[in-house]
């Protein structure tokens, strides 16, 4: 074993601090990443404060890693030293359900291993992006084409493809209307994505504080639904609606904007109950759905869909010693859009 420079949890009520992670040596199939930068994802605040359950203490977490092979092992073949290359919510899993045997292994029957947060093959707990560097087995690291920098892609490994793999199953693209509920750091990539893919794209967010981003990134409407107006005058009017914000939400209200047969696709994770009245999903055929990130094929996938059109995130570096201000200014969404950690200035 190794250890890496970290910034880790030592409970649920206590600041992230610096620290030390255990890494595993290089084995035969593995890939050892120099992290350049990690993403902040609203998760990674749920699963430090125990806010989804259990949590083995300390881990430091991170699943938006963006980083360089530094070290790869004698059968690796998909990766080489200097490669730009990222690590999403996933370091492994199974690889023999079908789940996994079909490219969706963050629906593993057995037990996907998550970026932090899980056990490992070797029986550790893993730990995630916060670090100066990171073991992954090659067929969970991803590459970052030409075209987008690190930085800016280092969200796409969660914001990324969380958003873009339920646009893409249920249909985003020319013809389409979809709206996209909360313009933050998942909001914003469901919006980039949406208008790229060609859809005609609408943000519904509390206030129209930021009409002029949502516009700017490629929404053509802006309705705050702090407005009883709003689910008035666009009722009935989508085929798709993303919800990507991690609270409580009205949904029969939102439910009331589908057209026949649309559906609206949960995103984001409150850790409390959301209820529906059965009765809003029977009147006009609509579904109620959700969606976990994606596959490694799809994630890699989306990176060369946002390389081709030119869609990196958009972000707000920090050094490390800033983590926990981040996180307060994450929980009041005093953030455009995301929080990225130069993790050159963890050491």
């Amino acid at each position: 074993m190794s250890t890496a420079d970290a910034y880790a949890a030592t409970s649920g009520n206590e600041p992230l601090a610096p620290a030390t992670v255990e890494r595993r040596e290089v084995g035969p199939r593995d890939v050892l990443i120099d992290i350049k930068y990690c993403g902040i994802c609203h998760s990674d605040i749920h699963h430090v404060r125990g806010e989804w359950g259990p949590v083995t203490y300390p881990v430091a977490p991170g699943h938006e890693i963006a980083g360089v092979v530094a070290e790869v092992g004698p059968e690796v073949t998909r990766h080489a030293v200097g490669d730009r290359v990222g690590v999403g919510c996933m370091v492994d899993s199974c690889r023999e359900c079908a789940p996994c045997r079909s490219g969706e292994e963050q629906y593993c029957l057995n037990g996907t291993v998550f970026t932090y947060g899980s056990t490992d093959r070797d029986g550790t707990s893993t730990n995630g992006g916060y670090s100066t560097h990171i073991v992954v087995t090659e067929d969970f690291v991803l590459s970052v084409p030409e075209g987008l920098d690190l930085d800016e892609a280092a969200p796409l490994m969660c914001a990324g493809i969380t958003t873009y793999s339920p646009l893409k199953r249920w249909g985003a693209g020319q013809g389409k209307k979809v709206a996209v509920v909360g313009l933050g750091g998942l909001g914003h990539m469901g919006v980039k994505l949406a208008a790229a893919m060609g859809a005609e794209v609408t943000v519904l967010s509390q206030s129209l504080k930021k009409q002029a981003d949502g516009l700017r990134l490629g929404a053509v409407d802006y309705y705050a639904t702090s407005d009883p107006g709003t689910f008035e005058h666009l009722a009935g009017r989508f085929d798709l609606i993303l919800n990507t914000v991690s609270a409580q939400l009205d949904l029969d209200a939102h439910l009331s904007l589908l057209a026949l047969d649309g559906a609206m696709v949960n995103v984001g994770a409150p850790p409390e109950p959301l209820s529906v009245h059965a009765f809003t999903l029977a009147s006009k055929r609509r579904s109620f759905a959700g969606s976990n990130i994606g596959g490694i094929p799809e994630t890699q996938e989306m990176l060369n869909f946002c390389a081709g059109n030119g869609l990196g995130a958009e972000i707000e570096p920090i050094p490390a010693g800033k983590i926990n201000e981040a996180y307060e200014r994450v929980l009041g969404s005093d953030v455009r859009y995301r929080f990225v950690i130069d993790i050159a200035t963890l050491g």
